[in-house]
């Protein structure tokens, strides 16, 4: 525990200590295997400061977040820009039309639901081209590629299989945001961990990343249905 923060503390048999702030603000720390209880509770006590002011803005942002309501009129994302919701009892499914989301006239948990399988078939699309595009370019290979609900992610990949994943809320973030996370995910081929080679190598593919990381700490919050 970190106050109020409850700390998942997962052994591995790696050589140094890494602690994860996860996008719904979940905390994980992977520690070598052998690390004592008393050096695991040192790490976090040094830490604390900066979880401390890292939850706290995180907080602060998503108080900030877009309410959406089930009515006419109400705005949802695409790539970034607002589109708006209009309910036609000829649709069966979220129909994208020029301004507008078309939708059947369904309860709200429904509706959420027809929202979530839009934005993933869309994601199949436009995700799809873009990762072998930059796979390519990179020169790694890609064996899969899914867009799922990742809980605390907008994207991860897997070490035992050369698969990449990402969140159907990226859908909502403009086409740049979700290039960077594409790039990001594959530097991860070549580099596991966030450390300086890896950041250079996502500065060499997508020189523009900074601004990126900004936009979701800023609007992240936003991507909901």
């Amino acid at each position: 525990m970190i106050g109020e923060y409850t700390i998942a503390v997962k052994r591995s048999k790696r050589k140094t200590t890494s602690i994860y702030i996860e996008r719904d603000g979940s905390l994980s720390m992977l520690v070598p295997e052998n690390t004592p209880e008393h050096e695991v509770e040192a790490i976090l006590k040094a830490n604390e400061y900066k979880i401390h002011k890292y939850q706290a803005k995180r907080e602060l942002l998503n108080e900030n977040a877009t309410k959406r309501e089930p009515v006419n009129g109400q705005s949802f994302l695409y790539l970034g820009r607002n589109y708006y919701l209009q309910y036609n009892s000829a649709a069966k499914e979220i129909e994208f039309k020029g301004r507008y989301f078309y939708a059947p006239e369904v309860s709200h948990e429904t509706l959420n639901g027809l929202f979530k399988e839009f934005y993933r078939k869309r994601g199949n699309r436009f995700i799809y081209p873009r990762v072998h595009k930059y796979s390519e370019m990179m020169g790694v290979t890609i064996e899969e590629i899914s867009i799922l609900d990742l809980k605390t992610r907008w994207a991860s990949c897997s070490d035992k299989k050369r698969k990449v994943n990402f969140h159907w809320k990226v859908m909502m973030a403009p086409a740049s945001v979700i290039d960077y996370l594409i790039v990001h995910e594959l530097c991860h081929v070549k580099h596991k961990r966030h450390n300086s080679e890896f950041w250079n190598e996502v500065d060499k593919y997508y020189p523009d990343y900074q601004k990126q990381v900004a936009w979701l700490k800023v609007y992240g919050a936003t991507l909901e249905v």
